[in-house]
């Protein structure tokens, strides 16, 4: 059946394609602006006002400065285990704490629900979290970062939804082959459950990657710092004076500048490359979590 669409209807489009147009226009300007910016000849950058729509020169030297940086790539050394490690870690713990609260045979399955759920609202707090992780004996080491965050309860709910829609007849079935829970959920809860779990990937593995405030409580060693905190280090506290040894006293500022910008490009460019992986999951993922059918 064909609609003939009417004089409101066109311009109803229109105006949504002219709105959208330019959300999308003003959310991309700022990266794009950045990326002008990092390959831009560091004075013409520094003498330029208003919009940036081209790179003003073309110059690398602020990339080869941060490469050169031991900060950056210990940085991410460090981001890179605590985003693998974590985000495996976070899977696990989450998944295995979802089946459990997803079975109906568990007996504590709803006061358990609430208590969790009670988290989302009420928290210690920073001191208490402190405490904790001194206590643990964590302090100044990567897994401060990872052991207390293994399980974000939204997250938790989500995959706990998600293993509720898988038929309980599957289940039961392999129970009575033999099957124990951790063959349950590993060999069939899992890979049935596979878009929810790349969806998690995402969230735990981008909570990895932009999480710095942790790591400036919690770490004192720079050796251990991770990418972000480095990050957060050369743009507030304008720390670029170590990558730009040789360089003439007048020309810091100025070569400062697009370090900055091209310490953004690095420390971002990682991550938006590993979303469009995910992306195709992640509509379906968080609907199969979301929804109870």
């Amino acid at each position: 059946m064909v609609v003939k669409k009417t004089a409101g209807d066109y311009i109803f489009d229109s105006v949504n394609v002219i709105l959208l147009a330019a959300l999308a226009v003003i959310t991309a300007y700022p990266f794009v602006y950045v990326i002008f910016a990092s390959l831009s000849n560091a004075d013409e950058l520094t003498a330029h006002s208003g919009l940036l729509l081209k790179p003003l020169g073309f110059s690398l030297n602020a990339y080869k400065a941060v490469l050169n940086n031991p900060i950056i790539y210990t940085g991410y050394m460090n981001t890179l285990f605590i985003v693998v490690v974590g985000t495996v870690y976070n899977i696990m713990m989450t998944s295995m704490g979802a089946f459990v609260l997803s079975r109906k045979d568990f007996f504590w399955r709803k006061p358990m629900t609430i208590m969790i759920v009670f988290t989302m609202f009420f928290g210690g707090g920073l001191i208490p979290n402190f405490l904790l992780v001194k206590n643990l004996g964590l302090m100044d080491t990567l897994w401060a970062l990872i052991i207390p965050g293994a399980i974000g309860t939204w997250n938790l709910i989500i995959m706990r939804t998600a293993f509720q829609g898988i038929p309980e007849s599957l289940i039961e079935s392999a129970h009575i082959d033999g099957a124990h829970d951790f063959t349950i959920l590993f060999r069939i809860i899992l890979p049935l459950a596979l878009p929810t779990i790349a969806v998690m990937v995402l969230y735990y593995g981008v909570g990895h990657w932009n999480a710095w405030f942790g790591a400036m409580i919690y770490l004192r060693n720079r050796d251990l710092w991770p990418l972000q905190l480095a990050l957060r280090e050369i743009l507030i506290s304008n720390s670029t004076d170590e990558m730009m040894s040789g360089t003439v006293a007048q020309d810091r500022q100025s070569i400062g500048e697009t370090i900055k910008y091209a310490t953004i490009m690095v420390a971002t460019l990682p991550i938006l490359a590993a979303y469009p992986f995910l992306q195709k999951y992640f509509v379906k993922g968080v609907m199969v979590g979301a929804l109870k059918g």
